[in-house]
C-alpha cells in the first residue's frame, strides 16, 4: 500500500500537491495527517464526492510500504503518522520546497528545491512525463501555487511557479474558482483575531531591519493565522511581520518577510519550525505567548544580518570640484568620467552639487568662466555611510534626486547613484559582491559558467585561458577575459577574439605569457596593453584594467589606470561589460556590475552611461550592429539617447577611418542587410553613406546575403576583402563623382576603388546580357561581359536576377567561364619563337573565346587553333 500524505493545517499548496502526486502514484491513496486550514475544509466540503481522502485513523500502518511526504519532510508534521517511520522496509518520496532542517527523514527519493510552491515540483513532473490531467485537477493546483506565492507576488515566488501557473491554464484552470477561494472574506473570528494582534504589535528595528512581533491568545483554533500575518504585513508594509498567538494548547509562530536579510525559516528553526526565507511556521506544544516572543526577539537579534547600508554600494573616492572651479572646467570633469553631476568641497567638507543641467545652462549662456559656487545646490540632502539602503531609497524617491553625497560628520566620503541603488532592489549587487570577491559558494556556483566555457571554447582555446590563470595567480594578480567573449559564450555565438583584462602588469603578465607560452609580443607601453599571437596564429589582447575619458566628444579616449569595476565602465553596453575570472581558485566566475547578462537574457543593448554615444559616437553603429546580429532590440532609453546623438551629428565629428572601421565590419556581418535598414530608419545612413540613396539599393542589401552564401555553396565566393561585395552594392546605383568621393573618404586602396568604379561602369551591361542571352548567341560574348566585372560583383549581379532560370543561367555561365580556361598558356607561344607583347593576350583571350564557344576542345586543337591565330594576328600587326 502506497499512501500520500502532508503537514497538519493543510494548506491550499498542500492539498494541490497531493492532487498532483496522485497522478504520478495513480495507486496511492490520499491521507489527511490532521486538521485543515479553512480553505482547504471549504473546498473539501464541495468537492468530498471527487477525491477520496482518507485520515490516518483509517489508514493500516501494517500495509503501508511507501508513504509519499509532499510539502514537508519532517515527521513532527505529519501527526500520527510519523509512527510509520520506525517500521523496517518503508520507503519514502519527498516532494517539498522548504529548506532542509535538522529532525527531516530522509528518503529514497528527495525532489527539495527551493521555490514558490511545492505544487510546482510535482507539476513540473506531470508535464515531462506528459500525463493528462482534467480542468478540476488544473485549477485546484492552480489553487495550491496561488495560495503558497501570494497569487504570485511573494517573494518567495519564481519563474517555475509561474510557468507552472501558464501550463495549468492551458489545461484548463479556472481562475474564477481560485480568485473566489483565496479572496474569502474573513470569518468573525478571524477577524476579532487580527483586531487584538494589531493592537498588540510592538514594533522593533533589529540590525537595521523594520520587524513587527504580534501577539495574542484564544480559546478555540483559528484557522488562517498566515492569511492574517500576510494582512498585517500588507498595512504595515515593514520588512518582517512574526505573530505569536495561542490557541488552545499549543503557540503558534508565523513569519512573513520582505527583505533577504530577515530569513524566517532561520529565526523559527530553533522553534523547530519549517519553511522558507520569506515565510514559514512553527508550533510550541504547552508554550506560552509571552515566553515565545521574548525568545523570538532575541533569535532575531543573532540571525538577523546587517543590511546593506549606503557604506556598501557607494562610489568612493569621488570626483569633485572646488567652489572656486569655473564651469568649462566641471564640464570637462563630467565629460571625463561620465558624470551627471559633481559634488562641490572645501577640503574634505561639501558645500554643494553642481549638475549637467546647471553646467549646460551655464555654458549655454557663456559663462563657462564662472566659478560653480553661483550656480551650485547648496541645501544638499546627504546620508551616513550606516544607513540602510531602504531609507537611502526612500530619501531619493521622496526629493526626486538621482544621486545621494554620504557624508559622515561634515566628511564626504562616497555617493550613491540612483542606479547603485536599483540594483540593490533587483537583487544584483549582494549576489555580484560574493562572487567577485568570494562569497558564498551557492551565489559562486550560480555564477559560474566554467561549463558553458567547456562547451563554448576549443580545448587548445580553453587551456590557454587556464594557463594564463595559473600564471597571473602566481604573479599575485586578478584576470580575467571580458567583453565580447562574455557575451558571445553567454548566447552560444562563436567568438574567437578573446580579450584578457589584469588587475595588475598588463605588460609583465604579456611578457610572462610569451616566454612561458611560446608566443610572440607586441607591446604597447603607453596604452598598458599587449597583443600576443601563439604558434596555432590564435590571438589574445592583454589590457591592464584602465579607465579610458574623452577630452571632447568624438575624441580618441585618454588612458589611465583603473580598477576592473572602471575598465568594464569605460565599454560601450552592458552586455560588453561583463568578464570572467580565469585564477584558478575562481575559473569561471562571471562579473557584472552592470545588468549585462539581465540585459543579455531579455535581448537588450543599453548604454551605461547618458553621455555614450556623445563620448564615442561610433558606439550608435555598434548598437545597431548588435541589435540586428543577436536579434535583440535598443533598450528605450538608450534608443532615446541614440536618437538625440543623430540629431546632433556628432558621427560629423568622428574621423573617416573610426567611422570605416566601423562600417566594414557591418559589411561583414551575415545580417548587413538589416543592419543598414535599421540605421536609414534611425538617420544615420545620411551621415555615413553622403549622397547615396538607401532606396535604391535597399532591395539589393536585403538578398545580399542570401546571394553570397549561394555563390559560396557554387564555388564562387573567394573575396580577399569580405565587405568588398557590399560596398559595391551599396554604390551600384550612385554616380561615379559619388563613388569617388565615398572611396576617398573611407580611403579605400586603389586596386578596390578601381573594382568598384568596374562594376558601375559594366554591371547592367552584363545584366543585360544574361537577360537577353539566347542558344544562338555566343557564350564567349557574355563572358567577356561577366569578366569585365570584379568578382565581389558577382553577388550583386545574383541578387538582381530574381528568377530561377536566370540565376541557373549565371551558374552555368560562371561554370563555363572556369572550365573554358585554355591548357596551353605563353609558355607554348615562346616556345613557337614568338617574342613577349601584346600579341600573346590577344591570341589567349581568342583561344579562351573559342573553348567557350566549343569550337577547341582538346589540347591538339588548341595547338592548331593558336598556331593559326597567331599567323593571323601577326599579318594583321605587320598590316597594321
Amino acid at each position: 500500500m502506497e499512501i500520500i500524505t502532508t503537514h497538519t493545517n493543510t494548506d491550499l499548496d498542500a492539498l494541490a500537491s497531493m492532487v498532483a502526486a496522485k497522478k504520478l502514484y495513480p495507486e496511492a491513496q490520499m491521507v489527511f495527517p490532521g486538521k485543515l486550514s479553512r480553505n482547504v475544509e471549504e473546498f473539501m466540503s464541495l468537492h468530498k464526492d471527487i477525491f477520496t481522502v482518507k485520515n490516518s485513523k483509517e489508514v493500516n500502518f501494517d500495509k503501508v510500504k511507501r508513504i509519499i511526504l509532499v510539502d514537508t519532510k519532517n515527521p513532527k508534521r505529519i501527526n500520527k503518522l510519523a509512527d510509520l517511520f520506525g517500521r523496517p522496509g518503508l520507503d519514502v518520496h519527498i516532494y517539498d520546497h522548504h529548506p532542509w532542517t535538522e529532525g527531516d527523514a530522509r528518503g529514497s527519493l528527495e525532489v527539495v528545491e527551493m521555490i514558490g510552491a511545492t505544487t510546482t515540483l510535482l507539476v513540473e513532473r506531470i508535464k515531462e512525463r506528459g500525463i493528462e490531467i482534467t480542468p478540476l485537477e488544473a485549477t485546484i493546483m492552480a489553487l495550491g501555487i496561488h495560495g503558497d506565492t501570494g497569487s504570485l507576488l511573494f517573494t518567495s515566488t519564481t519563474a517555475r511557479d509561474a510557468a507552472a501557473v501558464a501550463f495549468l491554464i492551458e489545461k484548463g484552470a479556472n481562475l474564477g474558482v481560485v480568485s473566489e477561494f483565496l479572496g474569502r472574506p474573513m470569518t468573525e473570528d478571524q477577524k476579532a483575531l487580527l483586531k487584538s494582534l494589531l493592537m498588540s504589535a510592538e514594533r522593533h528595528v533589529i540590525n537595521g531591519a523594520k520587524v513587527l512581533i504580534a501577539r495574542a491568545e484564544t480559546e478555540e483554533f483559528v484557522v488562517g493565522l498566515s492569511l492574517l500575518t500576510h494582512t498585517i504585513s500588507e498595512i504595515e508594509r515593514l520588512d518582517a511581520i512574526f505573530t505569536v498567538v495561542l490557541m488552545e494548547d499549543r503557540v503558534h509562530v508565523v513569519g512573513r518577510s520582505n527583505i533577504p536579510q530577515v530569513d524566517v525559516a532561520e529565526i523559527l528553526s530553533p522553534f523547530m519550525g519549517g519553511g522558507h526565507p520569506a515565510a514559514a511556521s512553527a508550533t510550541i506544544k504547552n508554550g506560552k505567548v509571552n515566553e515565545t516572543a521574548e525568545k523570538l526577539v532575541r533569535t532575531i537579534q543573532e540571525k538577523v544580518k546587517p543590511p546593506l547600508a549606503a557604506s556598501d554600494i557607494m562610489s568612493s573616492p569621488v570626483k569633485t570640484v572646488f567652489e572656486d572651479t569655473t564651469i568649462a572646467e566641471a564640464s570637462r570633469v563630467m565629460m571625463r568620467y561620465g558624470h551627471s553631476g559633481l559634488p562641490v568641497v572645501e577640503g574634505l567638507t561639501l558645500k554643494g552639487v553642481i549638475s549637467r543641467r546647471d553646467v549646460e545652462k551655464a555654458m549655454s549662456h557663456g559663462l563657462g568662466h564662472a566659478p560653480v559656487k553661483g550656480y551650485m545646490t547648496a541645501n544638499v540632502v546627504t546620508v551616513h555611510p550606516n544607513m540602510p539602503v531602504a531609507e537611502v531609497r526612500e530619501i531619493m524617491i521622496e526629493n526626486d534626486i538621482g544621486r545621494v553625497p554620504v557624508v559622515e560628520g561634515d566628511r564626504l566620503v562616497g555617493i550613491v547613484s540612483r542606479t547603485d541603488v536599483l540594483k540593490t532592489l533587483h537583487g544584483e549587487l549582494q549576489g555580484m559582491y560574493h562572487v567577485v570577491h568570494g562569497g558564498q559558494s551557492k551565489q559562486s556556483l550560480y555564477n559560474n559558467i566554467a561549463e558553458v566555457m567547456r562547451r563554448g571554447l576549443s580545448p587548445s582555446v580553453l587551456g590557454v585561458l587556464r594557463q594564463v590563470g595559473d600564471i597571473a595567480g602566481s604573479m599575485g594578480f586578478k584576470v580575467y577575459a571580458a567583453g565580447g567573449v562574455v557575451r558571445d559564450l553567454l548566447v552560444g555565438y562563436e567568438n574567437i577574439d578573446v580579450d584578457i583584462v589584469v588587475e595588475g602588469d598588463g605588460i609583465a603578465l604579456a611578457e610572462a605569457m610569451a616566454e612561458k607560452m611560446g608566443a610572440k609580443l607586441r607591446a604597447h607601453r603607453k596604452f598598458g596593453t599587449a597583443d600576443l599571437v601563439f604558434p596555432d596564429g590564435f590571438k589574445v589582447d592583454v589590457a591592464t584594467a584602465r579607465v579610458e575619458y574623452y577630452e571632447y566628444p568624438a575624441a580618441l579616449p585618454q588612458v589611465e589606470s583603473s580598477s576592473l569595476r572602471q575598465d568594464l565602465y569605460r565599454r560601450d553596453f552592458t552586455i560588453n561589460a561583463m568578464a570572467v575570472s580565469l585564477n584558478s581558485d575562481s575559473f569561471g566566475e562571471i562579473v557584472d556590475y552592470f545588468g549585462g547578462r539581465e540585459d543579455l537574457h531579455y535581448g537588450l543593448v543599453r548604454v551605461l552611461y547618458n553621455l555614450s554615444f556623445i563620448e564615442d559616437p561610433t558606439r550608435i553603429l555598434r548598437a545597431v550592429r548588435f541589435e540586428q546580429r543577436y536579434k535583440i532590440q535598443i533598450e528605450p532609453q538608450t534608443l532615446k539617447l541614440l536618437k538625440d546623438a543623430v540629431r546632433r551629428q556628432v558621427l560629423l565629428k568622428v574621423s573617416n577611418d573610426r567611422l570605416w572601421d566601423e562600417l566594414s565590419h557591418i559589411m561583414t556581418e551575415p545580417e548587413a542587410g538589416k543592419m543598414f535598414s535599421r540605421l536609414d530608419a534611425l538617420q544615420v545612413w545620411p551621415q555615413v553613406l553622403p549622397d547615396v540613396s538607401y532606396w535604391e539599393v535597399q532591395p539589393v542589401l536585403n538578398g545580399l546575403n542570401k546571394a553570397v552564401r549561394l555563390l559560396k555553396d557554387w564555388g564562387f565566393a573567394d573575396y580577399p576583402d569580405p565587405w568588398l561585395p557590399v560596398m559595391i552594392a551599396v554604390l551600384h546605383w550612385s554616380g561615379r563623382d559619388t563613388v569617388l568621393k565615398i572611396c576617398r573618404k573611407y580611403n579605400l586602396s586603389r586596386k578596390n576603388t578601381e573594382k568598384v568604379l568596374a562594376t558601375l561602369d559594366g554591371w547592367q551591361e552584363a545584366l543585360a546580357g544574361l537577360w537577353r542571352h539566347s542558344e544562338k548567341s555566343r557564350l564567349s560574348e557574355l563572358g567577356r561581359r561577366i569578366l569585365s566585372l570584379p568578382v565581389e560583383a558577382y553577388p550583386l549581379i545574383l541578387t538582381l536576377l530574381d528568377e530561377d532560370q536566370m540565376r541557373g543561367r549565371f551558374r552555368a555561365l560562371l561554370t563555363g567561364i572556369r572550365e573554358s580556361r585554355p591548357l596551353l598558356g605563353g609558355k607554348y607561344i615562346r616556345a613557337l619563337g614568338y617574342k613577349p607583347g601584346p600579341i600573346y593576350r590577344e591570341a589567349l583571350d581568342r583561344l579562351w573565346r573559342a573553348r567557350m564557344d566549343g569550337l577547341v576542345r582538346s589540347e591538339q586543337e588548341e595547338r592548331e587553333f593558336l598556331e593559326a591565330c597567331l599567323k593571323k594576328l601577326e599579318g594583321e600587326m605587320a598590316s597594321c
